[in-house]
């Protein structure tokens, strides 16, 4: 067992020496595998004394493993990609030669021994506590569905992989934008773990309305100026989902979305100067926009639309769906009477509240669905789905449904595609 003692230690002593990539360990699962380490090192002393820790401790790590579905250098490749540190910061905004000499020294530095790190594998670690721990068999090793070859490092040592390392961080991003490609604002950013998949090609309808925004997207990504974009329409339009979908499709090229409840609307100015410097394009989406007279979140919203003293960055554009086209509630008490003499100027007050929508570069409306337009993304939901169903007898039936649920739209049509796809599930077993 005195083998165990230096392997231990020299990788403990590895793991002490991170210059900038400590995060990569500051998990549960960098705890689990540092804590192992640790107990195999002690061991060494008094082997008898931690022989059940050395197996509690391999258990946890394992746990870890199971829980993330990776093998150790593969999460540790992983973490490294998306890693946040003072490197991976200046790498994603400025070329690799334009960064201080000590630093890329440091990160190199720092790769070479999170490789030696990831040669501590699942196997090694079963063998050294078989050791420890005097048991007839080895503990169960984690074999890792890993399939897909990782996006880096293209060679190996992984020190001299450093130029494919940080024009990654160049592309994706860090941190955790580079995790995430939604995220929401709750005073911070928190990622959002499981949003919604749907994609383009799920989308039948409004076809105009989806290039037009799909287009302004493009011009986003290319770096050329994107225009702020109103979606507004009926209810059930697919309006939110849109623009979701777009996300979904553009987020290898970058494209992120950050969605902000209109509680939240104070804070626009602090979230695009938080994302002014970031190498991601970024649809900040407001959901369901509207407000009452007495609300004044809107001009947190005016000033980011139409812009300050500070340029408007060119990564960000804000989305926003309603079911209003004019955003603001106006009444008829609110128009000026000659007899009215509160406010000189009453017409100005009244013009600022319907020109608000007008901020908006790009005004897109969607219109209620008529039959033709809602049986059509019946047929082709019904399609992607595979339903066994005769299409005279699918549309007899979504005619009914949408009769007697929610009207003509493609959201009643996702959620009679839904029922009917759990009915014909349930008559097959």
């Amino acid at each position: 067992m005195s083998s165990s003692r230096p392997s231990a230690y020299t990788a403990l002593q590895a793991a002490s020496s991170l210059l900038l990539y400590q995060t990569v360990l500051d998990s549960d699962l960098g705890d689990a595998f540092l804590e192992l380490l640790q107990t195999l090192y002690e061991a060494e002393y008094d082997p008898q004394a931690n022989q059940l820790l050395c197996l509690q401790a391999y258990g946890r790590w394992f746990h870890g493993l199971a829980l993330h579905q990776q093998s150790w250098p593969a999460y540790l490749l992983a973490q490294i990609q998306v890693a946040d540190n003072p490197f991976s910061r200046q790498a994603q905004r400025h070329p690799l030669a334009a960064l201080p000499e000590a630093l890329v020294q440091a990160a190199r530095h720092d790769l070479a021994l999170l490789e030696q790190l990831a040669g501590y594998d699942s196997a090694k670690l079963s063998e050294w506590v078989q050791a420890i721990a005097q048991t007839p068999e080895p503990p169960l090793v984690w074999r890792s569905p890993d399939s897909s070859p990782p996006t880096w490092p293209t060679q190996t040592p992984w020190a001299d992989d450093l130029p494919a390392l940080a024009a990654i961080y160049q592309r994706h991003g860090i941190g955790l934008f580079a995790q995430y490609s939604t995220v929401h604002w709750y005073g911070e950013f928190v990622g959002i773990e499981t949003p919604d998949p749907v994609r383009l090609e799920q989308l039948v309808g409004y076809d105009d309305q989806k290039a037009q925004l799909q287009q302004n997207t493009e011009f986003l990504l290319q770096g050329f100026p994107a225009l702020n974009a109103l979606l507004y329409g009926s209810r059930g339009s697919g309006k939110s989902s849109l623009v979701k979908a777009l996300v979904n499709h553009y987020r290898p090229a970058g494209l992120r979305l950050v969605e902000v409840n209109k509680s939240e609307l104070a804070s626009l100015p602090l979230i695009v100067e938080r994302l002014r410097e970031l190498p991601q394009k970024f649809i900040i989406f407001v959901d369901d926009l509207s407000f009452e007279e007495s609300e004044a979140e809107y001009k947190a919203l005016k000033v980011v639309l139409e812009g300050s003293s500070t340029a408007r960055p060119q990564n960000v554009v804000v989305y926003a769906t309603s079911n209003r086209r004019h955003l603001i509630r106006e009444f008829f008490g609110d128009r000026p009477r000659p007899q009215d003499g509160d406010e000189i100027h009453a017409w100005d007050t009244v013009q600022e509240k319907l020109s608000f929508s007008d901020r908006f570069g790009l005004t897109l409306t969607f219109e209620p669905a008529d039959q033709t337009t809602y049986l059509q993304i019946v047929q082709h939901l019904a399609h992607q789905a595979n339903l066994a169903i005769a299409p005279e007898a699918l549309e007899y039936r979504a005619l009914q449904w949408a009769t007697r649920h929610n009207g003509r739209s493609g959201r009643t049509a996702r959620q009679f595609i839904d029922f009917v796809q759990a009915e014909l599930a349930t008559q097959a077993q």
